[in-house]
């Protein structure tokens, strides 16, 4: 026996009773409302319903709200509160939104975009992508009444969105024992039903991609509540019907017929973007892995052990996988009381010769990132990296470009020399205020970048180290002052560096793991393997349930060498300003995090003050501090005291008495770990 009207309202009114009553007591009669149902639990009510759905979705649908005005005038008729409200009323306009049907490997029922054929046209399903166009809500004469100029029978017409317009029939539809053959029908003024009517395109996820794969869109048609709810950049996942869609047509051009999908409903998902799903088992192995180092009173080597990872093809370069973890990582935003927001996302600048695996990075970061945009800076225009206004049938349309759908991931900009200089003063506020301003062809709206930029860019000619930065890069001082760190470079002459380099790269032959050519530890002999996967894994982990509190002399560092760096007499006046003391607090927040750490501690702050004097380039009492050449080192815990003694001997020189801590006998007791998951 087919589901009937009556059938699916006894489960809604099972399963929803609060939503309809809360539904038949508002005042407004005439808006648009709507009522979620899950699919499992439809299925789990009455599985004939789902089957039915999935291959009939048109009349099922139309089915499930008249069950769910059956439904309403039941809850009329049997609450007593809900009949002494006298503005309570049955909802004309409610729909039934289907949601929880997208199961992942599932083709049948959630297919890719790019999978997308002809056979899917009239099914079910489920789609997830990125927003990369919103239309302007229009509205749309669904239904009207029309009139036979022949025998004044009346009859309604529905519009038909694939051709879209009003569908009339080819000749009067009247009962007659002798059949009117009218077919000249009159519209009856007043009579005509408007809806809200929308059109988006969403795009697939470039991680879902195969290699050189190209991302496919498609056009999502939005109706009644579902218009505006989401904007360029928004990850969402649609519930809807495929349908075929004529394209507009001009004159002179094709009749082409496109597939789209007609919504039932629409999830926006921006807070999975940048997450993956991390098992109870992986979790158990980091917190197994730290409380071992813990034990073993080595926290250092095992950060050592988890940078070695990255990017692994590539030699030493310690600062450098230093930094891209730290970006990866990124500190934890705030909001403060004023509703003013403090960015937690480090921005990361590559400045390098030829040959220095600067794009290996920015590959591997954009592979490790679960949402990444990877674009070059040659060529690339202003509209390109934030958004673009299309003209698409007569209208204007807002296209988002690569720091828009990078919003909640990574965006890496590959030859960030090769932007105009007109065009990267567009990148200022989506840097550092995080949001977009447009203002294009009479569109002014404000779109979210929370988006961590990484850069890679070669030197003007010769890299002089005795000019400033911004002289080096050609790239201006508001500009450098967005960039948390800004690591240099230079392929300078250095016969035992150019051995060690040569031997890693021979020994890769020999098919010797990358991670355990250049990091050598007995200690980590039973440390997880940490492929990407697992990487990736560990990144979003501490990222969601990590968020360390400063202490007391990690701010005191911090201060300290902010206000030393703000007395030096050839400081750069680009570097040093209020930023550097965020970028401080950032790198610091995202080393406590790289150490599963929910303090951030002495070490921190005195990692973070080594990153951002390399960043600098002011090697003053730190030594030369060529990123390129940055080993690891066989002892980390010595390598580090040495380090924190310059950086706060040169602190408390700095700042005479302003200045006080313990410099004269480093200790490891900044390294302690915390309880591990506390």
């Amino acid at each position: 026996m087919p589901p009937s009207a009556e059938r699916i309202a006894s489960f809604l009114l099972e399963c929803h009773a609060d939503e309809l009553r809360r539904m038949v007591d508002e005042e407004e009669e005439s808006a648009q409302y709507s009522l979620q149902v899950s699919f499992l639990r439809l299925c789990g009510f009455d599985p004939a319903i789902g089957t039915m759905l999935l291959e009939e979705p048109k009349k099922t649908l139309q089915l499930l709200d008249d069950g769910l005005a059956e439904a309403q005038n039941k809850v009329l008729q049997v609450d007593s509160r809900i009949q002494e409200n006298a503005r309570s009323c049955r909802k004309p306009w409610a729909r039934v939104r289907v949601q929880g049907i997208h199961f992942q490997d599932v083709e049948r029922v959630s297919p890719t975009i790019g999978s997308i054929r002809s056979i899917h046209c009239g099914r079910f399903l489920s789609v997830a992508g990125t927003v990369i166009r919103t239309g302007l809500v229009k509205m749309l004469e669904s239904q009207q009444l029309f009139e036979c100029t022949k025998c004044k029978h009346k009859f309604n017409a529905d519009v038909s969105l694939e051709l879209g317009k009003i569908s009339l029939p080819a000749k009067c539809p009247s009962d007659r024992p002798n059949p009117c053959k009218g077919v000249n029908f009159k519209g009856i003024e007043g009579t005509q039903i408007h809806r809200d009517y929308q059109e988006i395109k969403i795009q697939e996820r470039n991680q879902g991609l195969s290699v050189s794969a190209v991302p496919r869109s498609i056009v999502v048609v939005l109706e009644d509540d579902l218009v505006d709810t989401c904007k360029a950049g928004d990850d969402v996942v649609i519930t809807g019907t495929v349908m075929r869609q004529w394209r507009r047509m001009f004159p002179g051009s094709r009749c082409d017929l496109d597939l789209s999908l007609l919504a039932n409903s629409l999830q926006v998902k921006n807070e999975h973007k940048s997450k993956v799903e991390v098992e109870s088992e992986t979790v158990q192995i980091f917190q197994d892995f730290w409380r071992k180092q813990c034990e073993a009173k080595c926290p250092l080597a095992g950060r050592n052990a988890i940078l070695a990872s990255i990017c692994p093809q590539v030699y030493g370069l310690f600062s450098v996988k230093l930094a891209v973890a730290l970006m990866l990582i990124g500190g934890v935003p705030r909001t403060a009381s004023n509703g003013t927001h403090i960015r937690g996302e480090v921005h990361l600048l590559l400045v390098g010769d030829p040959g220095t695996g600067k794009s290996q990075f920015l590959k591997y970061a954009a592979k490790l990132s679960p949402r990444s945009v990877l674009t070059t800076g040659m060529g690339s225009t202003a509209a390109g990296l934030t958004v673009t206004a299309q003209r698409d049938g007569g209208e204007w349309v807002l296209e988002a470009g690569a720091l828009v759908l990078g919003d909640g991931g990574l965006c890496c900009i590959d030859e960030f020399d090769g932007i105009r200089e007109a065009d990267r003063a567009t990148i200022h506020e989506a840097m550092e205020q995080q949001t977009l301003s447009v203002a294009k062809a009479g569109l002014v709206t404000t779109l979210n970048t929370r988006t961590t930029v990484f850069g890679v860019t070669n030197p003007k000619g010769n890299y002089d180290p005795s000019e400033p930065l911004s002289v080096n890069t050609s790239l201006s001082g508001p500009l450098l002052s967005r960039f948390d760190i800004v690591l240099v470079l230079l392929d300078t002459k250095n016969p035992q560096w150019d051995n060690v380099v040569s031997d890693h790269i021979l020994s890769s032959h020999q098919g010797l793991p990358a991670s355990k050519r250049q990091h050598k530890d007995s200690s980590n002999e039973a440390s997880p393997n940490w492929t990407m996967e697992l990487l990736q894994k560990y990144i979003c982990h501490v990222k969601a349930t990590i968020f360390p509190v400063m202490t007391e002399e990690a701010e005191r560092i911090i201060m300290g060498y902010y206000q030393l760096s703000r007395r030096e007499e050839c400081r750069s006046a680009a570097r040093t300003t209020i930023r550097l003391l965020e970028s401080l607090i950032r790198l610091a927040e995202a080393h406590a995090r790289l150490m599963y750490r929910h303090e951030v501690l002495r070490v921190d702050a005195v990692t973070a003050c080594v990153l951002v004097e390399a960043s600098m380039n002011t090697n003053s009492f730190l030594g030369n501090l060529n990123a390129l050449h940055s080993a690891f080192h066989a002892s980390p815990d010595v390598d580090y005291l040495q380090q924190e003694h310059r950086i706060l001997r040169q602190i408390e020189i700095g700042l005479g008495g302003e200045f006080s801590l313990n410099t004269q006998a480093p200790t490891l007791g900044g390294i302690r770990v915390a309880e591990v998951g506390r």
